[in-house]
């Protein structure tokens, strides 16, 4: 990937899944990356195996809901490695409860706006100083497909990533003009740790059925939207949101 060498990255939510493998990716590509998670030892875990295959990365522990925290893991960055180049803001979930809007508990909503959407805000309100300090960078979110496809068994977790499509829209606009760039990747059916667990083989089975490809998503597929988005190659894409997902979503 042009131009990703030499940068320096965060990944927030990278212990496992998803996150995990972008900042593998990253470091792979010749990036420094800080990983933070809500479990800090997953953190620490992944930079040392990433270390030892030879990367620049560290591990700390990041409450994405925490303004301190997310300061915290902008200050990493610029103390181990010098600067910040783009922040990966991979944080997601609060969905136990979220059923429909008559089986929906304010609790659950409060908790699935403040993973989903706040935790997003509070990153951008922490990098983007210091981004446009150095005359540039990107902003990358996490949003889902579930934003835009009409789940019935879901209203809190839905509402969040369309708050999070909206926070995009207006990086891009507002700063656009000073070197930033903000986009966003929407996942289909991703097979991390955590989903792999909770489904059964009769239900892969069904999700490939319907959808017109031959396998589902693995966290590597987004790992590499992402260090395209992150990378000078992704230069021209701005505001975006672009669905991964196997062509279970088709949209222009």
């Amino acid at each position: 990937m042009r131009g990703l060498a030499g940068k320096t990255g965060i990944v927030a939510g990278g212990g496992r899944g998803i996150g995990a493998a972008t900042a593998w990716r990253l470091a792979a590509e010749g990036a420094a990356v800080v990983i933070g998670d809500i479990v800090e030892e997953w953190a620490i875990e992944t930079a040392r195996a990433i270390r030892e295959e030879g990367g620049k990365t560290i591990g700390v522990r990041l409450d994405g809901t925490s303004a301190v925290s997310q300061a915290d893991i902008v200050g990493a960055a610029l103390s181990e490695f010098g600067g910040l180049d783009f922040y990966h803001s991979n944080l997601a979930g609060g969905t136990e409860g979220d059923i429909d809007i008559l089986n929906c508990s304010e609790e659950v909503l409060d908790r699935s706006f403040a993973i989903n959407a706040k935790s997003h805000f509070l990153a951008t309100q922490a990098a983007l100083p210091v981004l446009l300090e150095r005359g540039g960078g990107t902003m990358i979110y996490t949003s889902s497909g579930a934003a835009i496809s009409g789940n019935p068994l879901q209203v809190a977790y839905p509402m969040t990533k369309n708050a999070l499509h909206a926070l995009v829209r207006h990086v891009a606009r507002k700063f656009g003009k000073q070197g930033i760039r903000a986009n966003g990747i929407c996942p289909g059916v991703v097979m991390t740790e955590a989903v792999a667990q909770h489904l059964t083989d009769e239900y892969v089975s069904s999700m490939l059925e319907a959808i017109p490809h031959r396998r589902l998503g693995q966290p590597d597929d987004i790992a590499g939207a992402v260090a395209f988005l992150a990378s000078d190659d992704g230069e021209w894409v701005n505001g975006q949101l672009w669905h991964v997902n196997g062509g279970s979503l088709l949209r222009d």
